[in-house]
């Protein structure tokens, strides 16, 4: 059922992008991390850990209290399928990547959503 909603959600986004210039950030950006090109920028796994919890804990359907590194996020927070493609997404959107369908559908956890996220070569 997931596999389903994403794309439809997806479709419906829109993302202002504008040009940057090559030192310059605009302020709505506010903090970012800029990474070289070097293969040595790979994140450390306690900050992908503390990055995933935040951006659950920020989840408005989700009690902060209740966020630990192995909690489920349909049977330990009680979210729904939908809810789970919105995390996703938004983990999506915090590390600066794209997971793939096939892949996003297996992310039902903490555990899950950091064992991939540290080992993608492109998580920013």
């Amino acid at each position: 059922m997931a596999a389903s909603l994403r794309p439809a959600i997806l479709r419906h986004i829109r993302i202002p992008v504008q040009p940057l210039g090559r030192h310059v950030l605009p302020s709505w950006l506010g903090s970012i991390r800029l990474m070289s090109g070097h293969g040595d920028d790979h994140l450390d796994r306690a900050e992908v850990v503390d990055r995933v919890l935040d951006v659950i804990k920020s989840f408005p359907k989700v009690d902060p209290s209740k966020v630990t590194p192995e909690v489920h996020f349909q049977n330990d927070l009680g979210l729904d399928s939908l809810d789970v493609v919105e995390i996703v997404m938004a983990l999506e959107e915090e590390f600066k990547l794209e997971i793939p369908d096939k892949e996003a559908d297996k992310i039902d956890s903490c555990p899950l959503a950091i064992e991939y996220i540290a080992n993608h070569p492109m998580a920013g």
